[in-house]
């Protein structure tokens, strides 16, 4: 089996507040470079063969902090990048609520789509096929990938078997380890939204708990 490690990225200055999207030049916070080092010390005793990151700044400087402890680079895949929300990027997440299109995202997500931007399920669909491919690529190995709250919670609700219409039932907060290992009698998700340690695949070290990180109780940005 190939054992997926996903992680959400660490707080910025946006998360719980706004949608962020692709939007450059947004760091994490001293509250999000702690919490990456923290998810990294969580995975310091893991075996991982690679980690690859979604292009944006927030991702790309989470995955360093755990790259940094198992002395690999970080490779950039923009199939698990975040969702092009549109207009909805750099928009308070209190003034979408009052839109009608948030009402939809939350009861029928596999009806919506954000203007100029992408459907869910046309995200949900680029991130799974990206996973197939690093399948193929890293057979019986472990992987991590750091990205965004949605895409995770896309890609979990992929390989629970779950309808996208009940993905909003999935959390996954900043810092977060989630794992899904993938083989040929089919899917496992071992863990979703851990703060502590994340199970070993079998045949490798048990992680270090580490550092509990604080995370925002919000879903987005």
């Amino acid at each position: 089996m190939t054992t997926f490690v996903l992680v959400r990225h660490a707080v910025t200055a946006h998360t719980g507040h706004k949608l962020s999207g692709w939007m450059p030049n947004l760091h994490l916070t001293s509250e999000g470079r702690a919490q990456a080092e923290a998810v990294a010390e969580r995975l310091c005793s893991m075996k991982l063969n690679a980690i690859y990151s979604s292009p944006i700044l927030r991702t790309v400087e989470t995955a360093r902090a755990i790259a940094a402890r198992h002395d690999l680079d970080v490779t950039i895949r923009k199939g698990i990048g975040e969702v092009e929300y549109g207009t909805w990027t750099d928009r308070s997440l209190k003034s979408l609520a009052r839109t009608k299109l948030w009402t939809t995202v939350q009861r029928f997500p596999s009806g919506a789509r954000f203007p100029e931007g992408e459907s869910l399920r046309e995200v949900q669909s680029r991130a799974i096929t990206e996973l197939e491919r690093l399948l193929a690529e890293h057979p019986r190995q472990t992987v991590c990938l750091v990205s965004h709250g949605d895409v995770i919670r896309l890609v979990a609700a992929h390989y629970l078997g779950v309808h996208i219409d009940l993905f909003q039932r999935i959390h996954i907060g900043p810092a977060s380890v989630s794992v899904i290992s993938v083989g040929d009698q089919g899917p496992m998700v071992l863990t979703l939204n851990s703060s502590t340690a994340p199970p070993a695949p079998a045949g490798t070290a048990a992680p270090s708990d580490g550092s509990r990180a604080k995370s925002s109780e919000k879903r987005r940005a």
